[in-house]
């Protein structure tokens, strides 16, 4: 560990005001009455509103004198979506926008939000298309509540939106003002999601957390979160498979999302990231998905690339604390650490029953076009440089 003389600086960007518990959603109406009584519901299709949590909250809200209209979002928002839900709400004066749901609603949420009251297009403001306008704001105050455990989008300032196709992209509107105001992070909201939604969504955490504490920008602050994270990751997400009803498993991914979100939003990301957005752009690849068919064979990319050219380096020894923390001793040598660390991420991928990229129709002609495409921001903080061959060893290896 590092004595505090040898800590740099680093800087913290602002997060929610965080409810953690079984409980939290109840918390809704008073928080929400902090703003006003008028709200836009951002969900998805028709899960939430439709169980006994959603019915419960939904008849809160009524008996405390809230109105609100409800808007779905039943796939990856598009920016065409976005400008059209603006177009059609824009008119009314809410209080506040609430998004309840995973990911796709959250981001879609966060960025109705931002965009409500300027009422111009997200494509002025998108990253790596567009103009790339600096947002102005204001946001209308957001409120997130994640029903499932996987993207960290409650902590985050980033709303990622999509266009499928050959010429499609996967990018982010992202500024600090699109922070929520409120993250409710209810684990026991995740008992209904099924065991291919917990795989998958589990897999996108335990990623970020590890590609967040090797980040080029990561410090001593995040490092401490993305252990304690992927600790939560190997304790709770085999037993959440099983049994979405554990309480304690629950709680254990709903804790690992919540800090995967804060770890991304401070030090941003890595290659497992980098190629798997033009992947779920180009093919019906999910993002999460896409995490868990890639992220074995990328962090071996990254361990023997960095072994390679640079064996100084210090997300070496990150990468042996991850595999300590996986086997469970500490005096593991380095190398059979990160070793370990990999058949680990290979045999989760086989117990969640994750399927290869070709199941989805990649093929190796498809590679060159990902290849191209993989070097957004994400990739600008892997620990080590790939070239486009070692990237494209990467996805052939989950073909």
């Amino acid at each position: 560990m590092k004595s505090l003389a040898t800590i740099g600086a680093f800087s913290l960007a602002r997060l929610p005001r965080i409810e953690f518990g079984v409980g939290a959603l109840d918390k809704l109406p008073a928080i929400a009455a902090q703003y006003g009584k008028r709200l836009l519901i951002v969900t998805g299709a028709s899960s939430f509103t439709a169980s006994p949590a959603g019915e419960r909250v939904l008849g809160a809200l009524h008996a405390a004198g809230f109105t609100w209209e409800l808007c779905r979002v039943t796939e990856e928002p598009s920016p065409q979506w976005v400008d059209a839900t603006v177009a059609q709400y824009r008119d009314q004066a809410f209080d506040a926008v609430v998004g309840i749901g995973g990911g796709s609603p959250l981001d879609a949420a966060k960025a109705v939000a931002g965009l409500l009251k300027p009422a111009n297009s997200v494509m002025d403001h998108l990253e790596g298309v567009g103009p790339e306008l600096p947002y102005r704001g204001s946001a209308t105050p957001f409120i997130a509540v994640p029903t499932t455990a996987g993207t960290g989008s409650e902590a985050t300032k980033n709303a990622v939106l999509s266009v499928q196709g050959v010429n499609g992209f996967k990018k982010s509107f992202r500024d600090e003002q699109l922070m929520a105001e409120y993250a409710l992070v209810d684990p026991s909201l995740l008992a209904t999601c099924p065991p291919a939604q917990i795989a998958a969504n589990g897999m996108d955490a335990f990623t970020q957390l590890m590609e967040a504490y090797v980040s080029t920008r990561s410090n001593p602050l995040t490092d401490a979160l993305a252990l304690s994270g992927m600790t939560a990751v190997r304790d709770s997400l085999l037993t959440l498979y099983a049994d979405p009803t554990d309480a304690q498993a629950q709680a254990g991914m709903a804790y690992a999302a919540l800090l995967s979100g804060i770890c991304l939003a401070q030090t941003g990301l890595g290659s497992v990231h980098g190629i798997v957005a033009p992947l779920g752009a180009f093919h019906p690849v999910p993002h999460g998905v896409g995490c868990g068919m890639l992220v074995a064979a990328a962090t071996r990319m990254n361990i023997d690339c960095l072994e390679a050219r640079e064996p100084d380096h210090p997300a070496l020894a990150k990468y042996a604390q991850i595999g300590k923390l996986f086997r469970g001793r500490s005096h593991v040598d380095e190398v059979g650490a990160r070793v370990f660390l990999v058949h680990t991420l290979t045999t989760w991928a086989q117990q969640l029953n994750l399927p290869s990229l070709s199941d989805f129709g990649v093929t190796t002609a498809a590679i060159p076009h990902l290849v191209a495409n993989s070097r957004g921001s994400s990739m600008k903080t892997n620990p080590v440089k790939l070239t486009d061959a070692e990237i494209a060893a990467v996805i052939t290896a989950c073909l």
